[in-house]
């Protein structure tokens, strides 16, 4: 029926190789389109990804935040949204599902039979719902579309570069310990060998901080984020402590920075969203024409 999406008992059909064109109306009103990626998984990248969407919407920007992990799709569970569904918009659109006024989310999860049903895809099919999470939404006029991709440097990252014609930046996600830098290396020189800007590397987990006394821990390296950031030349956006709380939060459904916003892990998202904001203000002011 006009307005749906395809679900996967009726898989749609594999793509033509194409690029949106910068004019295309869906996304010609989007100002920044931000990939939040990681080497590998466990290092909380959807927790990044869904606290940065909420910081970024609580400051009054207009956010989507796509939920690309099709193997697991966690952003409706972690914003308390797994009972809310899609609708049909105007012009066989679909409308997202409103978080708050300022934020719009769209996830597989919405389409599957059930919570339970896996995607048992190839590239080529992840391919066609990644354009359908663009061309088929009706977003609207956004300042941030936001996309949580799956760990690792396979087909969804691959096809949001090869489908958008510009982007903003990837933001990296890892862990200190150096098996995950390891992989956060391969994350960034995919990043660079696709041409595609990098807005820098965040470290998460960087210290454990006790709920009783509060003294930080650092279970595993300290400062290899940041040391990393530096050896490529990329900007390093700031680290994440682990608290007890973030993952009672995203069991619960509720974002950490609403529900304990003066959290040291809230203070660190606001910082790195501070940081990000003067990276693309500085961009922004490079890339203007001189007078």
């Amino acid at each position: 029926m006009p307005g749906t999406i395809k679900k996967t008992e009726a898989p749609p059909k594999p793509p033509v190789d194409f690029k949106i064109s910068p004019e295309d109306e869906s996304i010609r009103d989007i100002k920044n389109v931000i990939v939040v990626m990681s080497g590998k998984g466990g290092v909380g990248k959807s927790t990044v990804a869904v606290n940065l969407a909420v910081e970024l919407s609580i400051r009054g920007f207009q956010v989507g935040l796509v939920d690309a992990d099709m193997h697991g799709p966690d952003v409706p569970q972690m914003l308390g949204m797994v009972d809310d569904k899609p609708y049909p918009g105007e012009d066989n659109k679909i409308m997202p599902v409103k978080y708050s006024n300022n934020l719009k989310v769209i996830s597989i999860e919405y389409f599957l039979p059930s919570r339970d049903t896996p995607i048992i895809w190839r590239g080529a099919l992840k391919h066609k719902m990644i354009e359908q999470f663009i061309k088929d939404i009706a977003w609207g006029k956004l300042d941030f579309l936001i996309f949580d991709l799956p760990p690792g440097t396979g087909d969804e990252p691959l096809s949001i570069i090869q489908i958008i014609p510009k982007i903003t930046g990837s933001i990296i996600v890892g862990t200190p310990q150096e098996v995950a830098m390891i992989d956060v290396r391969k994350a960034i020189n995919f990043s660079k060998q696709l041409n595609s800007p990098i807005l820098g590397l965040i470290e998460n987990m960087s210290g454990f901080i006790c709920p009783h006394c509060g003294e930080t821990t650092y279970i595993f390296k300290k400062g290899s984020g940041e040391k990393t950031a530096k050896e490529f030349g990329i900007n390093f956006l700031g680290s994440i402590p682990m608290e007890e709380i973030v993952v009672e939060d995203g069991d619960d459904g509720t974002p950490l920075i609403v529900s304990h916003p003066e959290s040291k892990s809230s203070l660190s998202f606001k910082k790195i969203v501070d940081n990000i904001l003067q990276i693309i203000a500085a961009e922004s002011k490079s890339e203007a024409p001189k007078s």
